[in-house]
């Protein structure tokens, strides 16, 4: 079917190679025509040109086909010219979204056309679901995985840090708290080895690395500006979508993160994707399992593992993917601000830190320490340690807050909490025997976290403790009344504590 259509002319000029015309969205989207679609317009005396399409809003009215100057001083069309349309083809990405929506493997040709066209913004948001969906109806093979990891470093910037290790520590998420990469990287660093770290926001908990972080110093900086900091320190903790570093990923994960949807295939392409692209050499996964955590078992954990693994030899990367049974939040605080509290306590070795918080991200940097070649198996742990209690890790994390814009000097006891605080009291006495990792997330966010960094929970008992009648469970901590109401209400029906 054609579509007729009059020529407004625009005073600008595409730069492309491939001729573009502009179209109205309502009007396209009357016409099933969208972004990246080729189409021929034909006018006077059968002239004929083929060109993709793109869309607006604002700048065109329906009835009306923008075209740049790229075409109408080329090609003599004058200002509303009847043009008659027809659509050719889809884009390719388009083509194979809909190739895997029906279950047939894909190639890197068609992964990398479905990344570029996200990275530049040819593929809507509806697209992009679509895409992630499949993952749930057709789980990715271990090729199509390093594919798309692949192709989402190659459509973003490749960083280089100088010659050497670059080694990382990444959690794969879904546990409240654990806040131990915080822990890890200035311990890394006051050893000697560059440890870049970039985190993305939360997507199915109360506070992320990067959420966290921004407590103490901004995370969002360019890549050059990002070399700097790691010249300097040896390390950094920021937000990896402040620069060029893996695009596509963080656009899939704008469209994720309001189901707190994340399926396994596209967290280890996430995660994966980040390392390639920041060179890393030596790389430790934190993979938390437990009945109330993101991965529930060891099968769907050792699947996990296999999939991060295969990547990892397709790279030349090393790697250890550290499997921990985990029934109960890492940590006292659930939010960033609470959480960054909870670093801080262990950085600067306060009476009231955190030990499970302290021992897991000893246990972290000990195993990329041994990992990197920097201990003997079973004395990472020990080295970890000493750089903790003589200070250095602290100095070190001081030293990156200042890079990054922070005050060196914050104290754990000054962090900022929410200006309205409840305490939840037991309704009858017992011993605690589960911490619901999902529910203190649900709490959290009815309290406005990550988007608030300043609400959350603080756990006053945790797995094993005994409990008496009307002794504290925990405190709630919000911004401002509204927040504090909806939760008071919401914990009539949610049961953290189990005992």
């Amino acid at each position: 079917m054609a579509l007729y259509l009059k020529v407004k002319k625009l005073d600008l000029s595409t730069g492309k190679q491939q001729l573009i015309a502009l179209f109205n969205e309502e009007e396209a989207n009357n016409f099933g025509i969208q972004a990246g679609d080729k189409i021929s317009l034909t006018w006077r005396s059968n002239k004929t040109i083929n060109v993709e399409v793109n869309l607006t809003e604002k700048y065109l009215k329906p009835g009306f086909i923008g075209l740049y100057e790229d075409i109408w001083k080329k090609y003599s069309v004058d200002m509303n010219e009847i043009m008659e349309v027809h659509l050719l083809s889809r884009p390719d990405s388009i083509l194979a979204i809909k190739k895997k929506l029906f279950g047939k493997k894909l190639n890197y040709q068609e992964i990398y056309s479905i990344m570029k066209d996200i990275t530049d913004n040819r593929l809507t948001n509806v697209g992009i679901t679509y895409f992630v969906a499949a993952s749930f109806l057709y789980p990715y093979t271990n090729e199509e995985l390093y594919f798309m990891a692949k192709a989402i470093a190659e459509t973003g910037e490749i960083l280089k840090f100088g010659s050497g290790m670059v080694v990382d520590k990444h959690s794969v998420g879904g546990l409240a708290g654990n806040r131990t990469t915080m822990i890890a990287v200035p311990i890394i660093a006051s050893l000697g080895l560059k440890i870049p770290k970039t985190s993305s926001r939360a997507i199915t908990s109360p506070a992320g690395t990067a959420d966290t972080m921004e407590v103490l110093s901004p995370v969002s900086f360019s890549a050059e500006e990002m070399r700097e900091i790691v010249k300097k320190t040896n390390g950094c903790l920021i937000w990896g979508g402040g620069f060029n570093l893996a695009p596509a990923d963080d656009k899939i994960l704008k469209v994720t993160y309001p189901l707190s949807l994340e399926p396994y295939d596209k967290m280890i392409v996430s995660i994966m994707a980040k390392k390639i692209a920041a060179s890393v050499t030596h790389l430790v996964i934190d993979m938390p399992i437990g009945p109330t955590t993101k991965i529930p078992d060891q099968k769907t954990a050792f699947e996990i593992k296999e999939k991060f693994e295969y990547i990892a030899k397709k790279y030349g990367i090393k790697i250890k993917v550290i499997i921990t049974a985990s029934s109960d939040p890492v940590g006292k605080g659930i939010g960033p601000a609470l959480e960054a509290r909870d670093v801080l306590r262990v950085l600067q070795q306060k009476a009231n830190r955190p030990l499970d918080l302290e021992d897991k991200g000893l246990m972290m940097a000990g195993e990329l320490l041994e990992l990197a070649g920097r201990a003997r198996k079973g004395w990472g742990k020990k080295i970890a340690t000493d750089q903790l209690v003589s200070g250095a890790a602290w100095k070190k994390m001081a030293e990156i807050i200042k890079a990054q814009g922070g005050k060196a000097d914050i104290d754990s006891e000054t962090v900022t909490l929410g200006a309205i605080k409840f305490y939840v009291d037991s309704d009858r006495g017992g011993k605690i025997t589960m911490i619901n990792n999902k529910k203190v997330n649900d709490i959290c966010r009815i309290l406005g976290a990550p988007a608030d960094k300043l609400g959350g929970i603080y756990l006053n008992k945790e797995i094993g403790n005994s409990v008496a009648k009307g002794e504290r469970l925990f405190t709630m901590y919000a911004r401002n009344d509204a927040r504090m109401a909806l939760a008071k209400e919401a914990i009539k029906k949610i049961n953290v504590f189990e005992y």
